[in-house]
């Protein structure tokens, strides 16, 4: 049986095209297949001529595993000085008449100047096309069998990410550099105090993670210092992160380690810096930073979801759900279907639905009435922040409308002011900000009779207008928005009371029991008696 054939040329990673990406859910991270699943192994390689070949056979284990259909080696060669490009040529010679990688394909991939593991993996990601993927040093410090034990998290227990522990009971390690175990502890003791995990090996290479998830986070480091950003940015997306212990072969300086204490030093460094970063989505281009960045407000997106509770029933679907903030604020109903077209919100929506079997979770497209829950009906519908991104709201108000059933409601949150458009509106994707009668007048077109409209945060204009027109700026300050989450005890109370227009309109919508009959036009119900 031949193996698959492995490009025996190397590419310069800057001039390298990417190949397809995968996009699963997280409870169908291995498909609809739960036996078996698929594989990247990324080898970030830097003067390592000696070890290189043997680290590489060392994967030929991989091979043996039921559970594995396919694994994809990516070797990235970090601008070695030494011999290592020669080793790897000559461990890709012996590739044609291999018969220990029936399952493997393998990229080869070259970096012009040294740049760090950190950037070594970000050039290796736009190559991932597999379910998961995981990171191997070539040092064999690591032992490739371990490997198989971190598959099965994946399959029964539902795991984002799997750490291999060096410092758990079970595995076997070289007794050395008590200094280095001192220091990684404490890294892992102040990595667990910012992401409130009770990890204990922050700094392992071993760290298998779901490839779609893992190609979602944007990964700024470009040394060691990856190691806490990746734990850190992983535990602020909510991620299931298991360990399994593993067994170390550490070297000595003598026979080639090179970490040393500047890393230490950068590791502290990242661990403060991203405690406070909210970098952990990749850029969507529809602005989706600014909404992430505002759910660091959480009193804010409790006020709002207590202003809509009161319309809501128990049977309902949520669209546009993000990354569920509001959803949280509204569980638990009978029947409740949180919703969105980013696939990194839906993986995040997912990981909700463990232990709510009232929950579910679907890709609905407000403009296409096909990818609505079939079958379902729903008392109400919320929809906050979406059709002001949309280029036909009347139809989207539309599908949600049949979505209902008869009496049913419609709860749907834009921003107010055609006056306040300004670069923060653009960033976001607004196709417009309402006047009230454009909304009401949207909703009835829609077939809907309009049963309240609340004004809603009169203390949040003075800030959009002075982000958005003056300082013409394209996202929010994180002072701002820990400024936003302190004040709104304050703004809850005095909302109703500022002499100003609402940074946004809240529509309570009804379908009628008869289709035919016509909405109301007495608009008393929209007085100062309904605002909030």
């Amino acid at each position: 049986m031949s193996t698959t054939p492995a490009k025996n040329t190397f590419e310069n990673a800057g001039a390298a095209r990417p190949i397809g990406r995968a996009v699963l859910s997280a409870k169908g991270a291995m498909g609809d297949n739960r036996s078996s699943t698929t594989l990247s192994v990324i080898v970030p390689v830097y003067n390592e001529q000696y070890l290189i070949e043997a680290s590489l056979n060392g994967l030929a284990v991989l091979d043996q595993s039921p559970r594995l259909q396919q694994i994809k080696v990516i070797i990235v060669n970090d601008c070695s000085t030494d011999a290592t490009a020669e080793a790897i040529r000559h461990f890709q010679s012996h590739l044609e008449s291999s018969q220990d990688f029936k399952k493997f394909t393998w990229i080869w991939l070259q970096h012009e100047k040294n740049m760090g593991k950190g950037a070594a993996i970000r050039t290796a990601l736009e190559y991932v096309d597999t379910q998961l993927v995981v990171i191997h040093d070539a040092d064999l410090e690591y032992h490739p069998r371990d490997l198989l034990q971190m598959l099965d998290l994946f399959f029964f227990e539902d795991a984002d990410a799997v750490f291999g522990s060096r410092f758990m009971p079970g595995g076997y390690k070289r007794a050395l550099f008590f200094r280095h175990e001192v220091g990684n502890k404490f890294l892992t003791f102040l990595c667990d105090m910012v992401c409130d995990l009770n990890l204990t090996d922050i700094e392992t290479c071993y760290k298998m993670i779901r490839a779609d998830l893992l190609k979602s986070i944007p990964l700024e480091s470009s040394t060691f210092d990856v190691e806490p950003e990746l734990t850190i940015k992983l535990a602020k997306r909510g991620s299931r992160i298991f360990e399994v212990p593993i067994s170390y072969s550490g070297r000595t300086y003598a026979e080639g380690k090179k970490i040393s204490w500047k890393d230490g030093v950068r590791a502290l460094w990242a661990i403060l810096r991203y405690s406070f970063s909210d970098k952990i989505y990749a850029a969507d281009g529809h602005g989706g930073e600014i909404l992430l960045r505002l759910n660091r407000a959480p009193r804010f997106t409790g006020w709002m979801a207590d202003v809509i509770r009161p319309y809501v029933g128990n049977r309902v679907l949520e669209i546009g759900a993000g990354i569920g903030n509001m959803t949280m604020h509204l569980l638990p109903r009978t029947v409740y279907w949180a919703t969105d077209i980013n696939p990194a919100y839906l993986d995040s929506l997912e990981r909700l639905k463990i232990n709510r079997p009232y929950l579910q979770v679907a890709r609905v497209d407000g403009t296409d009435g096909n990818s609505f829950p079939g079958g379902e009906s729903f008392d109400t519908v919320i929809c906050l922040n979406v059709v002001e991104h949309l280029a036909d709201d009347h139809e989207a108000l539309r599908n949600i409308r049949n979505a209902l059933e008869p009496g049913g409601r419609a709860i749907v949150l834009v921003p107010n002011g055609p006056k306040l458009f300004g670069t923060l509106d653009e960033v976001l994707g607004h196709c417009r900000r309402y006047t009230e009668d454009q909304l009401i007048h949207a909703g009835e077109a829609a077939g809907f009779q309009a049963e309240k409209l609340l004004k809603f945060n009169r203390p949040g204009v003075p800030a959009w207008w002075l982000n958005g027109q003056v300082l013409r700026r394209t996202t929010f300050g994180l002072g701002q928005i820990r400024l936003l989450n302190f004040l709104t005890p304050l703004f809850r109370v005095i909302d109703p009371w500022l002499p100003l227009p609402p940074l946004s309109l809240i529509a309570i919508f009804r379908k009628e029991n008869s289709a035919a009959q016509e909405p109301s036009s007495d608009r008393q119900v929209f007085g100062s008696n309904s605002e909030v």
